[in-house]
């Protein structure tokens, strides 16, 4: 099983590049990860955001197959402690064959045909984030998630 990291945007600081790298880079001893981004709109200021979502979508659904397990990354999705969303990847891996993508959308969030395309949701806080530091936030929890998973000592309860 694959995974891939999907974002609508570049991360842009230096520091939270930094991060995500570091987490990437140790999760390559546990699956195989693939991050991919789809740039961000350009001249959006005559766009109302139902439109951004739209054209968002568009690009979104174009790196999905039929075949993937999608995970919108939403605020209004299911929320797991460490130890939870451990036990939600390792079922996943055992239970289906398709490539989980976790999908970040846009300043705007997700348009319909997105919510409707996908698999499952999932919430890392019912606090507000940047789209940028929620980035780090994920993979550093999938990270997480597979040390749990591995019964390593990364994670203390």
């Amino acid at each position: 099983m694959k995974i891939t990291f999907l974002t609508v945007g570049k991360t842009e600081d230096a520091y939270l590049k930094e991060g995500i790298d570091k987490y990437v880079k140790r999760l390559k001893h546990y699956t195989k990860l693939e991050l991919a981004e789809i740039p961000e709109l350009k001249n959006t200021k005559a766009l109302s955001p139902e439109q951004q979502k739209a054209k968002e979508a568009e690009l979104i659904l174009k790196k999905i197959t039929p075949l993937d397990f999608v995970i919108l990354m939403d605020e209004k999705g299911a929320e797991f402690t460490s130890t939870q969303f451990a036990a939600y990847i390792n079922k996943k891996e055992v239970t289906t064959s398709a490539n989980l993508i976790f999908i970040i959308g846009g300043p705007y969030g997700f348009d319909n045909s997105v919510y409707q395309r996908a698999n499952d949701k999932i919430s890392l806080s019912r606090m507000t984030f940047s789209h940028q530091m929620v980035r780090l936030f994920f993979v550093e929890q999938l990270y997480r998630a597979y040390t749990i998973m591995k019964g390593e000592p990364y994670h203390h309860e």
